[in-house]
């Protein structure tokens, strides 16, 4: 009779306003079927978050740390990189080139190979010549200057001053022989809270700091990589020596002073960059006044406004030169980054599937859990297709409730994200670091990849309905009675 009667006072009632109410009559079953359709969003959206954040935060590192968005070249040194392939550099061209309303300024440099030696060891090095104090303006390079380096004078001292703990001592020793750009990676790396840093700091500047001089056009000093020094064993104040081909066949050779070193973002720069004044460069090589590119740092950096700057510079550059945009300079580097983002299309393709089977078994459970209650709504005469469109309504709304949920919770922790990423310390920065990647975790700012995480998710909830629909459209009622 109670059910007769909530079919009367409810027959002629919308759908969409029943299937509402008949949600709520068991919260658990809703809240269950909502949490699954929540963690599938939260933890596509989150991964994704990180995957995407992580590539773009390579494609920046590769930009800022050497290519730029764009570049002004001779029309065949990018194919191959020789000194021989430079162009002419004069302030006319650089007056042209500012003319243009989204060219901030110009940083000329000067690029080819050498051998950089130390007494018996060589390595193929890549020399930058550099205007200091333009380059900050893309690179900001002074600021990846090593500023403390835990040498093995250094670790002793920290292992037998009783003030650090074991757990930084045992850092200290991990991290020996690495250097760091700013103290708060450095208290990250020994584990020391940042609220403490007033009583270690001294200490740190007293036991591994590392004062690198700056580098200033027309004074033949350089800075080296720092993985190349460890490699070449050298120091701050010791001299290297670098040896290439010069313009149209000269001998180049020098013996320059090493200033200070460099950690850059991109691990593998570290292991092979020399960086010296454009003008001592420019002696080195024999090439006059020559540029091998000149670098044009932009006001707006998105795809939209780097082509059409590029197509607006086109005409005023000089002959037998050329605008190339980061895209092709950095080809290979974007093939690798398609290659591994399929990779991780796939992943996130099985996480998919699992939550798919999940949010599914739940549907599958909510309607086996139901049988009986369909039984008996069919059996006092409400029709099959009023039923059908009833639960439909009802997984609409689970799955949007799901949907919101994972959206408003994921917001905050992304944008969180965003500001903070995450970043390894210890073993784990360690091992990062000797595979070539900064051991840091961005995310990606919320876009437009919320949306389609989003509707992803609602297609799952959309093919689960199928079940139910069929059981209930094929629905026996002498046998959903005796369930």
């Amino acid at each position: 009779m109670r059910c007769l009667k909530y079919f009367e006072n409810n027959y002629t009632m919308k759908n969409y306003k029943l299937a509402w109410r008949n949600l709520w009559r068991n919260r658990r079953r809703t809240m269950i079927t909502s949490a699954s359709v929540f963690f599938a969003v939260f933890f596509a959206l989150i991964f994704r978050s990180i995957q995407t954040g992580s590539y773009g935060y390579m494609y920046t590192n590769a930009i800022e740390s050497y290519s730029g968005y764009l570049q002004l070249q001779q029309e065949d040194w990018w194919d191959e990189k020789t000194i021989d392939n430079t162009f002419s550099y004069s302030e006319t061209i650089e007056q042209l080139l500012l003319k243009d309303e989204n060219v901030e300024a110009t940083i000329p440099r000067v690029e080819s190979f050498a051998l950089a030696s130390n007494g018996s060891t060589t390595k193929g090095v890549m020399l930058m010549g550099i205007d200091p104090d333009k380059e900050n303006l893309l690179s900001d390079l002074n600021q990846k200057r090593v500023k403390y380096r835990i040498t093995p004078e250094a670790l002793e001292k920290i292992q037998g001053n009783d003030l650090f703990s074991e757990k930084s001592k045992e850092a200290a020793a991990l991290f020996v022989g690495s250097s760091f750009t700013n103290e708060e990676r450095l208290l990250l790396d020994l584990d020391i809270d940042i609220e403490e840093a007033d009583a270690f700091l001294p200490l740190l500047k007293k036991y591994a700091h590392y004062d690198a001089e700056v580098i200033k056009l027309g004074e033949p000093g350089v800075w080296l990589g720092d993985k190349l020094a460890q490699f070449l064993e050298l120091e701050k104040g010791d001299t290297i020596v670098l040896l290439g081909q010069g313009y149209h066949g000269a001998s180049a050779a020098g013996k320059y002073k090493i200033m200070g070193l460099v950690k850059l973002p991109a691990p593998e720069m570290n292991s092979r960059v020399v960086y010296m004044p454009y003008d001592i460069a420019q002696e080195f090589y024999n090439c006059g006044n020559n540029l091998s590119s000149l670098v044009i740092h932009l006001n707006e950096t998105d795809d939209k406004s780097v082509r059409k700057t590029k197509e607006r510079l086109r005409e005023p550059i000089p002959q037998h030169s050329r605008v190339v945009d980061w895209k092709e300079m950095n080809e290979i580097m974007i093939q690798q980054m398609e290659a591994d983002n399929q990779s991780g299309i796939l992943m996130i393709a099985i996480l998919y599937m699992v939550i798919a089977f999940g949010v599914f078994g739940t549907v599958l459970m909510m309607t086996a859990e139901r049988r009986r209650e369909f039984g008996v709504l069919v059996a006092i005469g409400m029709q099959k297709k009023k039923l059908a469109s009833i639960i439909t309504y009802e997984m609409i709304y689970i799955g949007l409730l799901g949907i919101a949920l994972g959206c408003l919770i994921t917001i905050p922790l992304i944008t969180y994200g965003t500001h903070h990423p995450i970043i390894f310390k210890g073993e784990m920065a360690y091992m990062m670091e000797d595979y070539g990647f900064e051991p840091k975790l961005v995310f990606m700012p919320v876009s437009y990849y919320f949306l389609w995480q989003a509707f992803i998710v609602g297609l799952m909830v959309f093919f689960s309905l199928i079940h139910p629909v069929r059981k209930i459209l094929k629905l026996k009622v002498v046998t959903a009675l005796r369930a």
